[in-house]
């Protein structure tokens, strides 16, 4: 279990029938906030993308929390109950694998819903693999464009002639198993232009990879194929 020191928060009030989106680390499990962890702590209810990942973080920190799975393929399903609970006084986090809720994860839906039916919506911000990764790609941030996984089928094509068309750094989260065919697209499209790739972001064997996209796939057998990607194309 994860030391704490012993800090108090009297402004950090835990209000009834409110939606906390929780933050939670992108890797290193020390990449959270106290305000997260008073949070979580001290909620009615924890919606959690995957109940066994969170279980890992919510141990570490010594949350004992009521626990619930909500992720996108029973979002519309425990959509009701969510605000059901919301409505009755009860205080609700939903918290994803990693990073923030809604950003490529679930929980969209239900803010949205939330904002229809008037129930109070915090954020508590935290680590966030799209802003780490750009600024370790070494390339321009006055402005991005942030795509995120692309389609794997239908419209993949047209995605790529449109973001050929995005002059600035443009961020695509992708698949291990689809990591060396979407270089090759972005090959295809943008021509050699420079990527940085970065993976197991914030933990021990965080790698990054900067180049010409050529040269990456040339020298693709270095590159180790675990974990979630980010790829960021230099389309300035």
């Amino acid at each position: 279990m994860v030391e704490l020191p012993q800090i108090e928060f009297p402004d950090l009030k835990i209000s009834g029938g409110t939606l906390y989106i929780v933050s939670t680390p992108i890797g290193n499990l020390e990449d959270i906030s106290f305000r997260a962890i008073h949070v979580l702590k001290n909620v009615d209810l924890i919606a959690a993308e995957d109940t066994r990942t969170s279980g890992i973080l919510l141990h570490a920190y010594g949350i004992k929390g009521r626990l619930m799975s909500y992720y996108s393929h029973t979002e519309s399903q425990k959509l009701d109950y969510i605000i059901g609970e919301l409505k009755s006084g009860k205080s609700v986090a939903l918290i994803s694998d990693a990073g923030t809720p809604c950003v490529s994860d679930p929980g969209s839906i239900l803010v949205s819903r939330c904002v229809q039916e008037e129930i109070e919506v915090v954020s508590i911000p935290g680590a966030s693999s799209l802003i780490h990764s750009l600024v370790l790609s070494g390339f321009s941030t006055d402005k991005f464009y942030y795509q995120g996984f692309l389609p794997v089928k239908k419209g993949r094509e047209t995605t790529f002639k449109e973001l050929k068309d995005i002059k600035m750094p443009i961020i695509i989260f992708e698949s291990p198993f689809r990591v060396f065919r979407t270089l090759e697209d972005i090959q295809k499209h943008f021509g050699n232009k420079e990527v940085s790739l970065c993976r197991e972001l914030t933990k021990k064997f965080e790698e990054i990879k900067r180049g010409r996209v050529k040269e990456i796939l040339q020298n693709k057998n270095s590159l180790k194929i675990k974990g979630e990607f980010v790829i960021i194309v230099n389309n300035q």
